[in-house]
């Protein structure tokens, strides 16, 4: 089964018969030297900035297989990066080829976006996994250099004003374009202020919402899908998962989870309200990094696939000129 959701006329490697055969080829020894077979209907998932394939395999539910475009060819070995050095908070691959960006992942369980559906659950479930992300995010501070070395993209918070620069492409109307104009030269102050906090960079996911965690069991949490993944201002990852626990519990929930999320962070020197402030200046800067991961495209992406994904680019882009809901 073939599902390319609103991307129908998507161009991914999986129409090229060669590719197929060759990742097929992969996804099947690599299954077979540690024992697995798939057996039963393969389901594969295509979008312009992946391919997906979910494996039944007896005796373990599911594995799946995902291939990455080259700008996010990254993510199967830093997922292998991250389950020797936080290997509580992420999947353990079965497999990596780092060179074709392709990986071979167990079943994580349930997603957090299911449980959410069929559950009634408060807050609290919040502030946990924001907690358990943060604390990972601190750990890494110190592997920073390593995780460059993977290729994944570095933007530190003083350099964000140059990425606004080179998405001056996006498509706007003359009005949107004019707004982030008029806000360039304020973006290059909320960068300055923000460094000057000293919270030291790593890992932010980019897009943590309530499909990209499993919940496998309560108080656990496992954060995957990291094509999207940069080196910045840890703080920037907090919007997602904020605006999703806003829209579920309105805004009462924020200060919560932003104080759950800031526990890791406190000490150093660095005051609560520092803290709080630079919550509030990465709530909007992180719409750059946002607006940027939309470009990590197979090659050959264009007609309606190209503009839907630009579209969501744009829409990114604008949310710059929100105020903070803190």
């Amino acid at each position: 089964m073939v599902d390319r959701g609103r991307f129908q006329d998507a161009v991914t490697p999986w129409e090229d018969e060669a590719w197929r055969a060759a990742a097929v080829g992969w996804v099947e020894g690599e299954l077979t030297a540690r024992g697995l077979r798939p057996a039963g209907e393969w389901r594969v998932r295509l979008r312009p900035w992946s391919v997906l394939v979910r494996l039944p395999v007896p005796g373990r539910g599911a594995v799946w297989f995902k291939a990455n475009p080259p700008a996010g060819a990254f993510e199967g070995a830093l997922t292998a990066a991250l389950s020797r050095w936080v290997p509580q908070h992420v999947l353990e691959p079965l497999a990596v080829d780092a060179d074709r960006g392709w990986s071979l992942l167990p079943d994580g369980g349930r997603l957090l976006r299911d449980v959410l559906d069929r559950e009634t659950t408060g807050p609290a479930l919040w502030e946990e996994l924001l907690r358990q992300y943060a604390a990972m995010q601190h750990a890494l501070t110190s592997r920073v250099p390593e995780i460059e070395r993977l290729g994944v993209p570095y933007l530190p918070v003083t350099t964000l004003p140059d990425v606004l620069d080179r998405l001056d492409d996006t498509p706007l109307r003359p009005e949107e374009r004019a707004g982030l104009g008029g806000v360039r030269p304020r973006v290059k102050e909320w960068c300055e202020e923000l460094a000057a906090v000293g919270v030291p960079d790593s890992l932010d996911h980019v897009d943590l919402h309530d499909g990209q965690l499993f919940h496998p069991a309560p108080g656990g949490f496992t954060f995957f899908d990291w094509g999207d993944a940069v080196v910045s201002h840890p703080f920037c990852s907090l919007t997602v998962p904020a605006r999703r626990a806003l829209e579920r519990y309105g805004p009462r929930v924020l200060p919560r989870l932003r104080d759950a999320y800031l526990e890791p962070w406190t000490g150093a020197g660095r005051s609560t309200a520092e803290l709080r402030r630079a919550v509030v200046l990465a709530w909007r800067l992180s719409a750059l990094s946002r607006a940027g991961a939309y470009g990590r495209l197979f090659p050959g992406t264009s007609g309606a696939a190209a503009a839907q994904v630009a579209g969501e680019g744009a829409r990114c882009l604008l949310e710059l000129l929100d105020d903070p809901p803190w």
